[in-house]
């Protein structure tokens, strides 16, 4: 059966503006600037959302509890209804070329549990977002199961407010080992610069779960392994751009904008937010390209000014 991007007329004209060298229209031109702001709000994600301005976020990268009653922040007697109401803010504050990714999983049972399935749903009938693509996070270790095939992975819906939403390939390629880069050559439909940039590491992504004793650990329950927060960082924003964190868990988007030079907002009612994101500061790579400062109790506008002022 023959491929059907062989016949795909967009992509096509994107293979062949990368072989003449013309941009698309996506593309941004990244500001200079000269350090990153990464402010800490414990407060209701809900509330905090409402005082944010229309589209001032670039990425918003959210892990969000799904009444499986982890712990107080995880029990509501309606998800949905509660869900609906930061779903419903998530496309007015995004950025035209904004992304949106939202972890979580099928573990559907009834009306008054949550999950992604109830979310898409939400999203497809009462929302304007636009559904780039599902991600498969897939990862070898996990629980034992008798009842049902253990489960071995998890999903990450990525959303768009429109078409011309950011997306930089390039900068997550992964590297062709050399049997399969010598194959690729030969297939005069790939562009030899990108195949020495590396493959599309496609929408199922094999990244080990955090082990109990992982050095990344800092104590959260629901703690991401910071590879899948940077690829998503990598990917879907730029340099200098706003990332948001309205369920900030653990604080391992902030550190990841702060390694990647992106400022970010993080959001919690947890008040351990802080401690956890300290601990997270102390297993930073220490080689960071820019200086980077923490605001806390700090109002939004004054940090959208802080933001604005420190582009040169």
């Amino acid at each position: 059966m023959p491929n059907k991007s062989h016949f795909n007329s967009g992509l096509r004209t994107l293979v062949q503006q990368c072989r003449d060298g013309i941009k698309h229209s996506t593309c941004v031109n990244i500001p200079n600037f000269n350090k990153t702001y990464h402010a800490i709000y414990i407060q209701d994600a809900i509330t905090f959302l409402k005082n944010l301005p229309d589209s001032s976020v670039q990425l918003i990268l959210i892990d969000p509890p799904y009444n499986l009653d982890i712990d107080y922040w995880d029990t509501f007697s309606n998800y949905i209804e509660w869900a609906k109401q930061w779903i419903d803010e998530i496309y007015r504050i995004m950025t035209d070329n904004g992304n949106c990714v939202i972890f979580g999983g099928f573990q559907f049972q009834d009306m008054k549990r949550g999950d992604l399935l109830e979310i898409l749903y939400y999203i497809r009938h009462y929302t304007k977002l636009r559904l780039v693509n599902l991600v498969i996070w897939y990862y070898k270790n996990g629980m034992s199961a008798h009842r049902y095939f253990a489960n071995r992975h998890e999903e990450a819906i990525w959303l768009s407010k429109t078409k011309k939403y950011f997306f930089d390939l390039n900068a997550v390629r992964i590297p062709y080992d050399e049997d399969s880069k010598k194959l690729a050559f030969k297939d005069k439909r790939l562009i030899p610069e990108n195949i020495e940039k590396g493959k599309n590491p496609t929408n199922v992504w094999e990244i080990g779960r955090l082990n109990g004793n992982s050095a990344e650990r800092v104590g959260h329950s629901t703690q991401k392994p910071t590879e899948i927060i940077r690829r998503f960082v990598k990917s879907l924003s730029y340099e200098g751009s706003l990332v948001l964190d309205f369920f900030a868990g653990s604080g391992t988007t902030g550190r990841v904008c702060i390694e990647e030079n992106r400022h970010s907002i993080m959001v919690d009612k947890d008040s351990s937010l802080k401690g956890f994101f300290k601990k997270h500061r102390e297993k930073m790579n220490v080689n960071l390209t820019k200086s980077y400062e923490i605001l806390e109790n700090v109002s939004i506008n004054d940090f959208f000014e802080k933001v604005k002022n420190n582009i040169s």
